[in-house]
């Protein structure tokens, strides 16, 4: 019997629930030279900063260390900005369980979809340049694009690809990168064509990751650079970020880096040895960052555009600023996970262009999350007030960010302290005893005396998706082994669970994604086709096997791309 599945926070539609209520190269075509980039000296002495007093930062403190202990999370580093300005930039404990170096400022971890909002301020620079308009056609720019629905391959606009509307379902085409695939960016772009929809074009929320992908394709069509040169020479360079890196197969030897950490089979916290990679599609979610690093991108934010301490300077204009921050797609506001996180639930929630908007205490947020294997953060804004929240962990618990978050949201609006620590722990409880119940139905079905309905060897073979591409399945001795053919983490081992049905135990342990792999047999006990669901409502969303339709492959068919 598995263990039964822990919550494993990735990326921020899974957290939305905790968050605010509980719970080869892509081608371009050619373009005229980018604009000199925008350049500051870094080395010069910041602006008086209005410092938090010595009890409020003990205070803070104490909370910090009692996230850490409460949710297991190893190491946390946190920037607070107030009235535009600094007031704490600093880490806790260490950047690896066992080995002492600590976590500090300067230490880099994995913002994941906090990229989102890189991109689409990528996006928007363009368009003050004027190589592209917000409301240009996506086939504009690529024609090659397509969806699985031509009228939305045709009305898609470059702001569609922001705002999670597509019609796409929950994560869907996640597996085309994660974990790390061999496919390019341009390739996962061209298999959205076989990728279903799950909903009407605009018609309401569902989170992706891909769309961000197609996005930085127009990026690099648009200014003739790479999606990696123009944030470097466009955005970080100006802002002085020298720690920030475009993904983990930039981190250097000597980066101060921290490890993410998960619970092998669902129980022992450990390093996760080998930093993930989206090379494929680095605009959702590739870029590594510090708290020192993402203050300055904070405070740029908080400044309508203009880059802090650079003499008026800007990198957008304070009317592109709004129309970032204007929502896009409205979100239902969920209700919350247990009565003490009831002062975090909003009057209004929505997507704007690769940010959240919401309020708290009256007054209105712009935030998002991400999550990466081993590693989740937080960013939050309070524009009215100059307050800017950054939390990165490393571990997987949304729950210990979104705690350190409200904490300081109270400290810094001068609110009463609210125990938001007891009140995440108590809807992190809630969802483990939900996940419990739902293992326990499986196990109240299960026919436990049932046999497969053809011999082991039946069932090996090559099974292909439209958009995935290839699993195989293989007998090795007694066993059946299953293995993504573009994606070596995703190996495991098929055990019998009843009928034609298996479990799939992936060899990787901290992966929680163990997923049920249905065999459906024609009126002649030929296998028509093969269909997987997670073992668990918890399991990461990007984890889409859900949306996969595997079909045998004939042996002298060729192989898929």
């Amino acid at each position: 019997m598995p263990p039964i599945p822990t919550l494993r926070p990735r990326l921020p539609a899974l957290l939305l629930a905790l968050a605010v209520a509980g719970s080869a190269a892509a081608q371009s075509t050619p373009a005229a030279p980018a604009p000199p980039p925008i350049r500051i000296d870094d080395t010069q002495a910041p602006l008086p900063a209005p410092a938090l007093d010595a009890a409020a930062q003990a205070r803070f403190d104490a909370v910090v260390e009692q996230v850490r202990r409460q949710f297991e999370v190893p190491g946390v580093a946190v920037a607070l900005v107030r009235d535009g300005q600094v007031v704490l930039e600093r880490g806790y404990g260490v950047r690896e369980l066992g080995k002492p170096a600590k976590v500090d400022a300067h230490t880099l971890f994995a913002i994941a979809s906090n990229t989102k909002a890189f991109t689409a301020t990528a996006l928007n620079m363009l368009q003050e340049d004027g190589r592209l308009k917000l409301t240009d056609r996506v086939i504009d720019h690529l024609p090659w694009f397509r969806m699985s629905d031509p009228y939305v391959t045709f009305h898609m606009r470059v702001r569609d690809l922001l705002a999670h509307r597509s019609g796409l379902g929950l994560g869907a085409g996640d597996l085309l990168y994660w974990p790390t695939t061999t496919y390019t960016t341009r390739e996962v772009a061209e298999r959205l064509k076989d990728v279903p929809l799950a909903g009407g074009f605009r018609e309401q929320y569902a989170y992706d990751n891909i769309l961000f992908g197609v996005a930085q394709l127009v990026v690099e069509q648009a200014s003739g650079q790479s999606f990696k040169q123009f944030l470097q020479q466009r955005i970080w360079q100006p802002l002085g970020m020298a720690e920030t890196r475009y993904n983990s197969d930039d981190l250097a030897a000597g980066d101060d880096v921290a490890i993410g950490h998960a619970k092998y089979d669902f129980k022992d916290l450990r390093p996760i040895p080998t930093p993930t990679s989206w090379r494929n599609v680095s605009g959702a979610g590739g870029i590594y960052s510090s708290a020192h690093d993402m203050a300055r991108w904070m405070r740029l934010q908080l400044a309508a555009g203009e880059i802090p301490d650079g003499g008026g300077k800007r990198l957008f204009s304070a009317a592109t600023q709004r129309q970032m921050w204007t929502m896009l797609t409205p979100i239902p506001v969920p209700a919350p996970a247990v009565p003490a996180l009831a002062p975090a639930v909003p009057n209004f929630l929505g997507y704007a262009q690769g940010w959240q908007l919401s309020d708290y205490a009256g007054h209105k947020l712009v935030w998002h999350t991400g999550g990466w294997p081993g590693q989740v953060s937080r960013l939050t804004l309070v524009p009215e007030r100059g307050i800017g929240i950054v939390v990165l962990t490393n571990a997987e618990s949304g729950a210990a960010f979104n705690a350190i978050t409200y904490a300081a949201l109270d400290l810094l609006l001068g609110r009463a302290p609210h125990d938001w620590v007891s009140a995440y722990a108590a809807a992190q409880a809630k969802a483990q005893g939900n996940a419990e119940a739902d293992w326990n139905k499986h196990l109240a079905a299960r026919d436990a005396a049932s046999t497969p309905s053809l011999p082991l060897a039946k069932y090996a073979g090559t099974y292909r998706d439209p958009w995935y591409g290839d699993v195989q399945i293989r007998l090795v001795g007694k066993q059946l082994q299953m293995q993504f053919a573009h994606t070596p983490d995703l190996a495991g081992t098929l055990s019998h669970w009843q009928h034609d049905t298996f479990l799939v135990r992936w060899r990787d342990r901290s992966l929680n994604a163990d997923a049920f792999v249905s065999f459906a047999l024609d009126p002649d006990g030929r296998i028509r086709e093969v269909r997987m669901q997670p073992v668990s409502p918890l399991t990461d969303f990007s984890f889409d096997f859900q949306d996969l339709r595997l079909v045998p492959v004939a042996a002298e068919a060729p192989a898929a791309r």
